[in-house]
């Protein structure tokens, strides 16, 4: 069946777009703004998308004298000649067969035979000049879709369909091998549903083995069952049970992760001699530390190595003078640190020694080619986990960095490190404009892959994160934002970003986003995947078994008291 056109082109330039005029059978009411168009014109298809809709004239006469409301028959007559509809298209991409004489894809082909002929002669590229007058202009069908997008079971590529367009049935895909090359960012305000699409990116990660993750779960959404609003506790199944052997949890909260009723869960304690000082310097402000005492901290590091914390804490007044008159210290800043450094003893996962190496474990977990999620459980205050974050990947980081500069001399394949994600909530914390140069965080982002790891920052005020760092993000994925200065931080380093910024602030509060970036050719909007029974079986590696009622309700108890409902 060959696609209906809905108008032509009658002018049009490449820096301000095409118009359209609409053929009179063609409804202008059918077409909104957001809606992708393509144009066929003698060479090249053009892949559009619809910014603005109006109407127009033959006659300055019909104007001044228009028809009777009533006189539906002069308005069927003017219609399609003396008015008309017209649309503005900007050209986003366009396909164009690489071979002299090559087909052009056309309208209601086999879709096996058509990505066939797309793998084989069709090239996609940036839009560089225009079609000529009077192109025909059509809808954009599945093939155009997957022209642009790929499609998920593609041989070549490792996609993944995180959607589909808002007026269609067909699968929208992310380039997962393109994703992971560098870090990327999942946005929007607090009800949108960032989890849920975290899930779905990290799920398709693991699916296509592009990765492994380190997912640092600050309020248990991802490993075990998650609390979903509106719902009955239990219905977002977590990464753990669809993909059981593939996924290792870590819990900082044993306790409380048994009583959720998670399964297997491996314990997790850091302990003070573990900590440096670069590790107190993201947490100033919650502990409330002055430079001051920075300093201070610098001295006993120098001092007593790597017990400087525990010989800090067993200090009396009387030890503290004769400790600062020996090494030019402050007095006031060294007490000062003691008591500040006194709330550590109350994070149930710090130990003031610790003869097991935790961290190791979860390397040779990663290594292994396991997915690791680290559980906060009750310890998803923002001290504890920014704290518990940095060290674990401050020393992960370190240790990428050695098997790199190993692969590098090398060059032998077996040493080449599996690429690593780790994923961090309130990024702003992170990587704020004051502290994202001195944090791992910071030095991750803006290193890309170099050393094989990358970060997927979820956050819901992208303007408290550096420029620069935002400048890094590869794929953004942003669902509704209402502030003008977390809109404007979505598009740091976007060229053509004007006409995005309303499709943006005109999202529905659920289930859709906006994608753009590395991963995708061009942008979209996208009504996101569900998140429900029919993906569980999509995409999990075995069926995952539902808890007893009985667990449920108990482990929802749980949750909501930890989580603070």
């Amino acid at each position: 069946m060959i696609d209906k056109p809905l108008g032509l082109v009658i002018q049009g330039s490449l820096s301000k777009g095409l118009e359209v005029r609409l053929h009179a059978d063609v409804s202008v009411e059918e077409m909104r703004v957001g809606k992708f168009l393509v144009v066929q014109g003698r060479r090249s298809r053009f892949f559009c998308m619809l910014t603005d809709v109006s109407l127009g004239t033959a006659s300055p006469r019909i104007l001044a004298n228009p028809p009777e409301p009533a006189n539906t028959f002069l308005q069927e007559v003017l219609a399609g000649s003396g008015t008309y509809g017209t649309i503005d298209l900007t050209p986003m991409l366009m396909f164009t067969p690489q071979e002299e004489g090559s087909p052009t894809p056309q309208n209601g082909s086999n879709l096996a035979s058509f990505q066939a002929q797309t793998s084989a002669n069709v090239q996609l590229t940036p839009v560089k000049t225009i079609p000529s007058h009077f192109s025909q202009v059509y809808e954009a069908n599945e093939y155009d879709f997957r022209t642009v997008f790929g499609w998920e079971d593609d041989p070549l590529h490792r996609n993944f369909a995180i959607g589909k367009p808002i007026d269609m049935d067909v699968p929208v895909c992310v380039d997962l091998d393109r994703f992971v090359e560098r870090s990327n960012g999942v946005f929007g305000k607090s009800g949108t549903g960032k989890s849920f699409l975290t899930r779905l990116l990290l799920s398709g990660i693991i699916k296509k083995r592009v990765a492994v993750n380190l997912i640092f779960d600050m309020h248990s959404e991802y490993g075990w069952e998650a609390v979903c609003e509106g719902k009955t506790f239990g219905t977002a199944k977590g990464l753990r049970q669809l993909f059981p052997g593939q996924v290792q949890v870590y819990t900082l909260d044993p306790e409380s992760t048994r009583r959720r009723g998670v399964r297997e869960a491996q314990e997790l304690y850091l302990s003070f001699n573990q900590i440096e000082v670069e590790d107190l310097v993201l947490v100033q402000k919650e502990l409330g530390l002055s430079e001051a005492s920075l300093d201070s901290a610098l001295l006993l590091r120098n001092q007593f190595g790597e017990s400087w914390i525990t010989r800090l804490l067993e200090m009396g007044s009387v030890d503290i003078e004769e400790f600062c008159n020996e090494n030019n210290g402050s007095k006031s800043s060294l007490a000062a640190l003691q008591r500040k450094l006194n709330r550590l003893t109350q994070l149930k996962y710090m130990r003031s020694f610790s003869r097991h190496n935790y961290v190791n474990q979860i390397l040779d977990s990663l290594d292994a080619g396991k997915h690791v999620v680290v559980e906060f459980g009750s310890q998803s205050n923002l001290l504890s986990y920014m704290l518990a974050t940095n060290m674990i990947t401050r020393r992960i980081h370190a240790s990428y960095v050695r098997k790199a500069d190993r692969f590098l001399q090398s060059k032998n394949p077996s040493d080449r490190p599996r690429p690593l994600v780790i994923t961090i909530e309130e990024a702003h914390r992170f990587l704020d404009p004051s502290t994202a140069s001195q944090t791992i965080f910071g030095t991750i982002a803006r290193e890309l892959r170099k050393y094989f790891v990358t970060l997927l920052v979820v956050d819901q005020r992208p303007s408290g994160i550096d420029n620069e760092v935002m400048s890094q993000i590869g794929t953004r994925i942003t669902a509704l934002l209402n502030d003008e200065k977390d809109i404007e931080a979505i598009f740091t380093g976007v060229s053509g970003a004007g006409s995005l910024r309303s499709v943006l602030a005109k999202l529905d509060s659920k289930q859709q986003a906006l994608v753009l970036g590395h991963a995708v050719p061009m942008p979209v909007v996208v009504q996101t995947r569900p998140y429900d029974e029919t993906f569980y079986r999509e995409i999990g590696e075995t069926a995952w078994e539902e808890m007893p009622d009985e667990d449920v309700f108990e482990a929802a108890e749980v949750a909501k008291a930890d989580l603070g409902f």
